[in-house]
């Protein structure tokens, strides 16, 4: 999959490069859970330059059902969003946000899926950014990229499905250990996991101040939960996931999502559900 530099970007490299003028495609992928439109937060300051993405609307596609909270946009949709968010052939894609790297994990994870190359998460999101701030919108020159794949659930994408994700070697289930063990479910309607899963949540892969922890210490982790090359990661929608497979691609494995995750296993009272500790 690459090392850590073909996944993440660090705000000092982000700046220079600006600063010496290169093209890169800024994009701010601001979402929470509390708060899943970003439009607000955005047009108060972003980095100069940026394109605003919504991650409801145009990393996700509500349409499609029998596949969770946050279902896969298809290439075709995608293709035509980045477009409009000035994605260009060549160019590379820095992807930020504020709230525990879900936004960007998303949006790298789904640019990466469809086949746009030389897209990177900003390690640290908008908090690590020392420079100035930008207010308002920005509308870009409409971009030419072409994506690879239409169907994001394929393959070829790295996902596997509701099916598959219990027969995989290692499947980690990135949510909080008590929604884990099925003590609270905030969100979805059945409480619990998937059978054999285990857990480690996104959040225990960044550091207080929201970067991602040392190579060393993110393979301790997934040494710890007996990772190797048959590892996929699931949560609640299958959007904090993509921090755990993004995680991963930096110190080298290739890990699979599962996209609809906990919210499209829960859907089905035919699944087998635990709970408790690992």
């Amino acid at each position: 999959m690459g090392t850590r530099d073909d996944v993440l970007i660090t705000a000092e490299e982000l700046a220079s490069r600006l600063d010496a003028g290169e093209p890169i495609t800024l994009l701010d992928v601001r979402w929470s859970l509390p708060e899943p439109d970003g439009t607000a937060a955005y047009e108060a300051g972003h980095l100069p330059g940026a394109v605003y993405v919504s991650l409801e609307d145009d990393l996700t596609d509500h349409r499609v059902t029998g596949r969770g909270r946050h279902p896969l946009p298809s290439g075709r949709r995608l293709q035509e969003a980045a477009r409009r968010w000035g994605v260009r052939t060549g160019v590379p894609v820095v992807v930020y946000d504020d709230w525990n790297r879900a936004g960007s994990a998303r949006a790298w994870w789904v640019l990466t899926a469809a086949g746009i190359a030389d897209v990177r998460i900003l390690d640290g999101g908008l908090p690590a950014w020392t420079g100035r701030l930008q207010t308002g919108a920005v509308t870009p020159e409409p971009g030419d990229v072409t994506v690879a794949h239409d169907d994001l659930y394929a393959a070829a994408c790295k996902t596997v499905t509701a099916d598959e994700a219990p027969d995989v070697a290692v499947l980690l289930d990135a949510r909080a250990p008590e929604r884990y063990r099925g003590e609270v479910e905030p969100v979805d309607p059945v409480a619990g996991h998937i059978p054999g899963a285990v857990n480690l949540p996104s959040t225990r892969l960044l550091t207080g101040d929201g970067a991602w922890l040392p190579d060393a210490e993110l393979t301790r982790l997934f040494d710890d939960r007996g990772v190797g090359a048959d590892v996929a990661v699931y949560c609640g929608s299958g959007v904090t996931a993509a921090v755990g497979v993004a995680a991963l691609a930096a110190v080298g494995i290739d890990a699979a999502l599962f996209p609809g995750s906990w919210s499209e296993w829960s859907s089905d009272s035919t699944r087998p559900v635990a709970v408790g500790p690992d």
